[in-house]
């Protein structure tokens, strides 16, 4: 008997603690969203300027640049517009929030395209634009979570700054800046990588909104011609199965390549010698699902060896078929074992390159933030004390 006492404390006071509805203001959290919707004269020009500086910020590989852009940027509005317009019915809202985000989409395409058509500097590791074309589960997390901390808060009576944070998180902006380098340079992995993640993002998004709109109980638009009524309604729990079938299928995919990824990760560090032959490099490709592109040096794998890497690839979960060797023997003249060698040098260069420039910015930041705190225990140090006030004479 107590200890059912006690687990109804326990529920009612955790009711109490996680109860929401009490800071609500479903009418202001309404004309906020669509006034967020809105994209005519400044917003344009905003939305551009915002492009740039995220351009410009992967261009030199500046996280801070990039962060600074996608607080300025207006993308996110149409975005919670159309998970809002779903979750509430209103078809001509949809109608409007769908299309302002296939103009900004388009703008920030166009401007971010031509950015990287004119700029003189190309980096030899682009790493900030290299990070957009990979998708992985945390992103769909983010993009999730993310997406239901915004609706709340927008929905809260008093707002802080939660958003900004959303902003910076959930990442719009920088994916579009990709796809836009992807056209400037006729690339198509970098096109289409950075598409996906934009589309990922903006879709668990919607998602979000969605869910949160309904469980936070907004009213449905109410039609009074019941056969139009019944028409939008229909095409409302269309797009609301589209975007859930879309968010599944994508998270699927996304947790799919994510496994494959960390498989070959962990089956490449097994296998760097086979017999007398050097694994040096390797590539993960889609050709009729996943691929892996091996890249040896040194004498003929023999049949015997092949079989070896093969079933060690099995124990990683790699199927035969999924892998793809090519292989260069010691039969090679000197001159082609040289290039072969100056290749591998030059990957493994890279990627130390890529590592010391890493570590380096993160010493940077660490030296920075050790002069902030010196300095601002010196100046609690040396700031002289108040003396405190006498009265004044009447």
């Amino acid at each position: 008997m107590e200890s059912t006492n006690l687990w109804g404390i326990i529920r009612r006071k955790f009711r109490e603690l996680a109860n929401i509805f009490d800071y609500i203001d479903r009418d202001s959290a309404t004309e906020r969203i669509k006034d967020g919707i809105w994209f005519r004269g400044p917003n344009i020009w905003i939305l551009a300027f915002s492009i740039i500086i995220a351009s410009v910020g992967l261009n030199v590989n500046s996280t801070a640049v990039i962060i600074g852009a996608m607080l300025i940027s207006p993308l996110m509005g149409p975005i919670v517009g159309v998970g809002f317009s779903i979750g509430t019915q209103d078809t001509s809202l949809m109608e409007q929030a769908a299309k302002n985000l296939i103009i900004m989409v388009g703008i920030s395409l166009i401007v971010s395209s031509v950015y990287f058509l004119l700029t003189p500097l190309h980096l030899v590791d682009p790493t900030e634009l290299q990070a957009r074309t990979r998708p992985t589960i945390y992103d769909v997390l983010i993009a999730l979570f993310g997406g239901l901390a915004g609706i709340l808060e927008t929905c809260r009576k008093e707002r802080g700054t939660v958003l900004s944070g959303v902003a910076i998180a959930t990442a719009l902006m920088p994916p579009l800046c990709t796809a836009g380098y992807g056209i400037a340079h006729l690339s198509a992995r970098y096109f289409f990588g950075a598409l996906f993640l934009f589309l990922i993002n903006a879709t668990f998004i919607i998602l979000a909104t969605y869910l949160m709109v309904r469980y936070l109980r907004f009213p449905r638009i109410v039609e009074l011609d019941r056969t139009l009524a019944a028409k939008r309604r229909n095409v409302s729990s269309t797009v609301v199965l589209i975007v859930i079938a879309v968010s599944l299928m994508t998270g699927f995919n996304v947790i799919r390549d994510n496994n494959f990824e960390h498989s070959v990760e962990n089956f490449i560090s097994e296998s760097k010698f086979t017999g007398k032959t050097y694994l040096y490099d390797y590539r993960i490709y889609k050709d009729k699902g996943r691929k892996l592109k091996l890249e040896l040096i040194g004498e003929p794998l023999t049949k015997e060896d092949s079989l070896s890497l093969v079933e060690k690839a099995a124990a990683f979960h790699i199927k035969g078929d999924q892998i793809s060797i090519h292989q260069q023997t010691i039969g090679m003249t000197d001159s082609e074992i040289q290039n072969e060698l100056q290749d591998v040098y030059r990957n493994v260069d890279a990627k130390l390159m890529s590592k010391d420039a890493q570590i380096q910015e993160l010493r940077d930041r660490v030296n920075a933030l050790d002069s902030l705190v010196r300095a601002l225990s010196d100046s609690t140090l040396t700031r002289p004390a108040t003396a405190p006030k006498e009265p004044s004479e009447k």
